[in-house]
């Protein structure tokens, strides 16, 4: 797996976080890691994005963005708005295949969910993967309406024929409710695909230090990690 598509089921679900977890396990194995930000929305030039976020968390990350809008919006509303050219599949797939070159591994990050638009014709970040032939990780919520928006990026993803590596819960909260420890089950049935890790709520707030030393107990063993999704499925079921 040399690339390596991060997407979400919406924003919010701990998406930037799951990308510096999952850089920080790779770096941890000895590869060498690229972060690319597709497109960054709600951010002005002087600030730190989502790619530097991971690198700060992470550590020694390459990190790109092909571009960067002012208004928090979809890419293709935030760029239309500001009059700027917008990002196109293919723009994000020669990117990553230019970093693909001199890195073991290339983190795509998307911006919201899989179908969030970046351009007037309709591209998105499933069609940057499609041209990449890259696997998909998506992250997902942990509560209650989180199955039904998993379940619908995951048969986006198959109707595409794109293969969804697995799905990782972005934020898991410290006092689980009914629902989310139910979904800790469900959630890799309605996917029809692993559960990968967890991340505990607040994961991106330590140190990054810290986050470097746990990160690996938070995700499976295929993203370089030593979470054991049987274990955390014994201990959180209802």
């Amino acid at each position: 797996m040399t690339v390596l598509v991060i997407t979400g089921t919406g924003t919010e679900v701990g998406k930037t976080v799951t990308t510096a977890a999952v850089a920080a396990c790779a770096l941890a194995a000895g590869r060498s890691v690229a972060v690319l930000k597709a497109a960054q929305t709600g951010v002005r030039p002087d600030e730190p994005g989502d790619a530097a976020e991971v690198a700060r968390l992470a550590g020694a990350v390459t990190t790109a963005e092909i571009a960067r809008f002012p208004e928090p919006l979809a890419p293709e509303t935030a760029a239309r708005r500001a009059g700027m050219a917008p990002v196109r599949p293919q723009d994000v797939a020669e990117a990553a295949a230019k970093l693909a070159a001199e890195h073991d591994l290339v983190l795509v990050e998307g911006a919201g969910g899989l179908l969030v638009r970046f351009d007037p014709a309709g591209g998105t970040l499933a069609d940057a993967a499609e041209a990449l032939k890259a696997p998909v990780l998506v992250v997902a919520s942990a509560g209650l309406g989180t199955l039904n928006t998993t379940e619908l990026t995951a048969r986006e993803l198959r109707s595409r024929r794109l293969d969804l590596a697995g799905i990782v819960i972005g934020s898991w909260p410290d006092t689980p409710d009914l629902a989310s420890r139910c979904n800790v089950a469900d959630l890799p049935q309605v996917a029809d695909a692993p559960l990968l890790g967890a991340l505990p709520a607040g994961a991106g707030s330590l140190a990054p230090a810290d986050f470097r030393t746990a990160a690996s107990s938070w995700l499976a063993p295929r993203l370089d990690g030593t979470w054991d999704a049987e274990a955390f499925r014994g201990r959180e079921a209802p």
